[in-house]
């Protein structure tokens, strides 16, 4: 029966779409610093794309820049070239990006390495100038986002089963970044935590599925 099979298609959920991101910043929290820039990359955990959004920051005026963060941008002049050129008011860029981020099918995840540095960025910058944030829940804001996020930092060390002192993303093989070099050029960033959420997810596949409710567990 035609009917039946659309039917049944169309109670299928939709499968989830990561949005990885990388941001670039002129010091180590947005309380103190700005964002400079950013790009994400729009995919589901089998590896379909579904687009890119990347760019570049004006610095806030109620922010400065950490003197040990520039000293270090003075090393990569190529990066900060790409993180500075063209740069838009964050009025402007942030709820753009919220419109790109619903404009996508299915639900939304946002997904990060590490979480805590990334998504506090995105999370702040949401929330002061487009009204929604990175996570997801009980809130009276916009929702782009489904849930906590992903941290690929801690998916990738348990996956691998490492200890945690032993977590670092620098361990993983150069095959699962698609052998894209880390640049802290933003896109090229997020381009390479795609290929490996792509390949955690296959990991994460292969082990035995946990059956049972919460209940069980107490």
């Amino acid at each position: 029966d035609c009917r039946a099979s659309m039917s049944s298609a169309a109670d299928q959920p939709a499968e989830p779409i990561f949005i990885v991101t990388d941001i670039e910043a002129d010091g180590p929290t947005p309380l103190h610093s700005s964002m400079l820039s950013f790009a994400s990359v729009a995919i589901e955990a089998n590896g379909t794309r579904h687009g890119e959004f990347e760019a570049v920051l004006t610095p806030r005026p109620d922010r400065k820049p950490d003197e040990t963060t520039m000293a270090w941008w003075q090393t990569q002049p190529e990066a900060w070239q790409a993180a500075t050129t063209d740069a838009e008011d964050p009025i402007v860029v942030m709820p753009r990006f919220a419109d790109w981020v619903e404009s996508l099918p299915g639900p939304k995840v946002f997904a990060a390495a590490p979480m805590i540095f990334d998504g506090l960025w995105m999370d702040h910058y949401l929330d002061e100038f487009a009204g929604t944030r990175v996570l997801g829940g009980p809130f009276k804001t916009r929702q782009i986002f489904r849930g906590g996020g992903v941290c690929l930092y801690t998916m990738a060390g348990t996956l691998r089963g490492a200890s945690y002192l032993d977590w670092g993303m620098s361990k993983l093989p150069a095959e699962f970044y698609g052998h894209i070099p880390h640049t802290h050029r933003a896109i090229d960033d997020a381009r390479g935590s795609a290929n490996v959420l792509v390949e955690l997810f296959k990991l994460s596949r292969a082990l035995p599925p946990i059956t049972g409710s919460a209940s069980d567990f107490r």
